[in-house]
């Protein structure tokens, strides 16, 4: 386990070991929390690693449900990042948080049974990560681990120091704003892959009125393209569907580098040149026309993401 040896114990050899495979036992829902909680999978790798640092100092004396206790703590982590987070974002010059798009969990496109392969993805859509990101820290803590991963109000309070009834309320106004931010999407991958096809197609093709039919009226695209990109390429928000066909005319050079994957379970597309990724784009898909697009091409996060399930 990576970190757990830089810490001195107080345990012998064998009473480690036992305390690093019982967390074992429990990271994977761990990281899917951090992960929904931050957006972002390397901070979720890191608050699961300072989550079995604080264990290793505890030695979980006194821990009685120890999966429930790493996941308040995990949540705690979380929260003081969040908290940290939104400070950054009041500092003068911050600049590229309205276009934050969460950092995407990839997959190939399954060829026999998509229904099936779309069950090992992770369930948490981009979309819903980019409405999670506009809640308040507490009330994002509150509603993902309540509403996600069921942990007691009486838990939660403790976290973020309110009473049960407070955060009971928090939890209610988080899940009141996600449920009318939420887009609608199209559960069926067969159904996306033909929406996000004929995008391809029309942007292949240079037809910018294919591109706008395609699209719905209000289609939102998100653009995350780093803190050092500048002109066209820099990030953005962009609302409507001819501004949005428009800037996907302006790139519809890159459009041959794309391919189909599955981005958090959806049907999306990475744009490869050079055996280097350049882009990920998510697409939200309902009633036959594309909603929302969101574009992660930042150089740096695009090279920490696991592109292992992928032949990049």
């Amino acid at each position: 386990m990576r970190g757990h040896r830089d810490v001195p114990g107080h345990r012998d050899a064998q009473g480690q070991q036992r305390l690093a495979e019982r967390f074992e036992e429990h990271r994977g829902q761990l990281k899917a929390v951090a992960y929904r909680m931050l957006g972002s999978l390397a901070e979720a790798e890191d608050a699961v690693q300072e989550a079995w640092l604080r264990l290793d100092r505890s030695g979980g004396d006194g821990v009685d449900n120890l999966g429930a206790w790493l996941t308040t703590v995990t949540g705690r982590i979380c929260l003081d990042l969040l908290r940290s987070r939104t400070a950054r974002r009041e500092e003068p010059m911050s600049e590229g948080f309205d276009s934050f798009v969460p950092d995407p969990v990839l997959r190939a496109l399954p060829r026999a049974d998509p229904e099936a392969e779309a069950l090992h993805t992770d369930s948490v859509g981009i979309a819903l990560l980019v409405v999670l990101e506009a809640l308040e820290p507490a009330e994002r803590l509150a509603f993902v681990l309540h509403d996600m991963f069921a942990v007691p109000f009486d838990d939660i309070a403790q976290v973020v120091e309110r009473t049960p009834a407070a955060t009971r309320q928090l939890a209610s106004r988080a899940r009141r704003r996600v449920r009318e931010a939420t887009p609608a999407a199209e559960p069926d991958l067969g159904r996306q892959r033909r929406v996000v096809e004929a995008f391809l197609a029309a942007s292949r093709a240079g037809d910018f009125e294919a591109l706008v039919s395609v699209l719905h009226p209000d289609v939102v695209l998100r653009a995350d393209a780093g803190a050092l990109a500048r002109g066209v390429a820099a990030s953005k928000v962009v609302r409507g569907a001819r501004t949005v066909a428009t800037g996907a005319f302006h790139f519809r050079h890159l459009a041959p580098l794309a391919r189909l994957v599955l981005v958090n379970g959806s049907v999306g597309t990475v744009a490869v040149s050079e055996g280097q990724p350049r882009s990920v784009t998510c697409v939200t898909v309902a009633d036959g026309l594309i909603t929302g697009l969101y574009i992660l091409s930042d150089p740096e996060r695009l090279a920490r993401l696991d592109w292992s399930a992928l032949e990049v």
